[in-house]
């Protein structure tokens, strides 16, 4: 299974910090220090299925395939406006296509996630051609934007690749790992629910809650590990990867992890400086800009990770081959 399409889609409108700081007590400085983050793009009249449907056809067009040769379709999503169908289905719907479609939630870890079920579907259904894979996230509409410390991270954003998995022979997702530690009550988000009759106890929808301490702490640990873990099964070593692609949370977060790994900087990209946290969508967004600027190169070594609530994390080794 290779890559061979990368699409992405953002809203319009921009929210600078020195917008956030007109109704919260902070500052672009305040913000940029301890986050790396100087704006981000949030949803207004778009809705976060259209920034899908519009990622995944540029996805499609950039592999120089047509619709009819995609045989799944799987969306990591956190939140939208439908609970129920699945984000999945509304995208096969505007796609204007019939095949399988599934969701998975795996909070700021699901590109991950998705990459490895892809990958163990592909073994499976050995008749799969191309496997559509898009994040779509709008975590603003989580927050409680008065809540300085936990409002002013996030960002909207929606990005897809397309997966060929007719190529058995070379198969250029080379490793996977995925972790997990119970850890729920340091980064959740409680949904509103209808009543019942018989519902007796206290409604409980919260908006998003997070322990910044403690996710940093275990997001650093678990990439670590992952990495670590990667490597160790591949057989390769840091100064073998040409870039590392890692989930946008903060600045902070990826500079802990290349100095843990002694690696140069510039391996290390980023555009969390202008777009935030857009949950399962940052690491697939950021390989669509890199992909689109031509920086990705045939034979490369990428090492992509990523954390999320839950706790949950994983790593990619993934050699480009497009």
């Amino acid at each position: 299974m290779k890559i061979i399409g990368t699409g992405s889609s953002l809203p319009k409108k921009v929210v600078t910090n020195d917008m956030l700081s007109t109704f919260l007590d902070t500052s672009d400085e305040w913000i940029v220090t301890r986050t790396g983050i100087s704006s981000r793009k949030v949803i207004s009249d778009e809705r976060l299925e259209d920034l899908a449907v519009d990622a995944a056809r540029k996805a499609i067009e950039d592999a120089g395939i047509t619709l009819d040769e995609i045989d799944i379709i799987i969306c990591s999503n956190v939140v939208n406006e439908f609970v129920t169908p699945g984000l999945s289905c509304v995208i096969q719907r505007d796609l204007g296509t019939k095949v399988p479609t599934m969701d998975l939630n795996a909070a700021c870890a699901g590109f991950i996630y998705g990459l490895d079920f892809a990958h163990g579907y592909s073994m499976v259904h050995k008749d799969v051609r191309n496997i559509l894979l898009v994040c779509a996230e709008e975590p603003t509409r989580m927050m409680n934007w008065a809540d300085r410390n936990v409002c002013v991270l996030f960002g909207d954003g929606a990005a897809a690749v397309v997966l060929d998995c007719t190529d058995k022979e070379n198969d250029c997702i080379k490793e996977v790992k995925l972790s997990g530690v119970p850890a729920v009550e340091s980064l959740y988000y409680k949904r509103n629910l209808e009543p019942t009759p018989f519902i007796t106890k206290e409604k409980e929808p919260v908006p998003i809650t997070m322990n910044g301490r403690d996710i940093f702490r275990m997001a650093t640990r678990a990439a670590f590990a992952d990495i670590t873990a990667v490597f160790e099964k591949a057989g390769i070593t840091a100064e073998d990867i040409d870039y590392f692609l890692l989930h946008q949370a903060n600045i902070r977060i990826i500079e802990s992890i290349q100095n843990h790994f002694g690696i140069s900087p510039e391996k290390f990209l980023h555009n969390i400086e202008h777009l935030g946290n857009t949950s399962s969508a940052s690491v697939p967004i950021l390989m669509d800009e890199m992909n689109r600027c031509g920086r990705l190169k045939k034979g490369q070594k990428l090492i992509m990770s990523a954390f999320g609530a839950g706790f949950v994390s994983g790593a990619a080794y993934v050699v480009w081959d497009k």
